[in-house]
């Protein structure tokens, strides 16, 4: 397994979500929980194994990344919204999403990235949800897609200590349509500590719940 150096999330390792989606990948279809040991590498070269229902990945002797099958549960789904009002508060709430982030060349919500390089997903507050639209552009980009939104609910407003993601688990009942715009809305689920939980949900222009995942991040000690 080798993660193309474009699908970064810091400057140096992989986009989690987009590893993630590697690795759920390896279990076939069904829901997915994958959990990273360590920062993946980039246009490195990693080992995957198999052990029963278990994939693991590894850089070396160094673990990255564990998936299994899993039951992907975020309660009770918010009330979708349409595509205009997303794109509307995704715009008007900008700003204070891409001001100060902590890695500008991210994948999927680098505001340092050219217009198209990534997946320009910018969430935004409306009231307890954060919302943003995605068109995608490509197929495979659902679990990136499903990924940094979960982490707008629950990040400090000043980033600062950055979140770095623990563990996400998706499922994907259908596949969105390329080319068309969708919605993202996610929420806070709680929070242990420094540990952060969260969930999302992929919609169509009709509402209609696409995909789903659920985040744990941890927040970074300061220093």
């Amino acid at each position: 397994m080798i993660v193309p150096a474009r699908f970064n999330g810091p400057p140096d390792s992989a986009n989690g979500g987009y590893t993630c989606g590697l690795v759920a990948s390896e279990l076939g279809a069904g829901g997915a929980e994958v959990s990273l040991r360590a920062p993946p590498p980039l246009e490195t070269e990693m080992t995957v194994e198999r052990e029963g229902d278990v994939v693991r990945v590894s850089d070396g002797d160094t673990l990255v990344a564990e998936g299994r099958p899993a039951n992907v549960d975020v309660g009770e789904l918010p009330e979708p919204i349409g595509i205009d009002q997303a794109e509307a508060t995704m715009a008007a709430g900008k700003e204070r999403w891409t001001t100060g982030h902590p890695f500008p060349t991210c994948y999927v919500c680098g505001p340092g990235r050219p217009h198209h390089d990534g997946l320009d997903i910018y969430p935004a507050q409306l009231d307890e949800r954060w919302v943003a639209t995605w068109t995608p552009e490509e197929p495979g980009m659902v679990w990136p897609a499903l990924d940094c939104p979960t982490s707008a609910p629950v990040m400090n407003p000043d980033k600062n200590p950055p979140i770095m993601l623990a563990r996400l688990a998706a499922a994907i009942d259908a596949e969105p349509q390329i080319g068309e715009p969708h919605v993202l809305m996610s929420w806070a689920l709680g929070r242990d500590g420094r540990k952060l939980d969260s969930g999302c949900v992929l919609l169509d222009a009709d509402g209609n719940a696409l995909a789903r995942s659920r985040a744990l991040w941890i927040a970074l000690r300061p220093g």
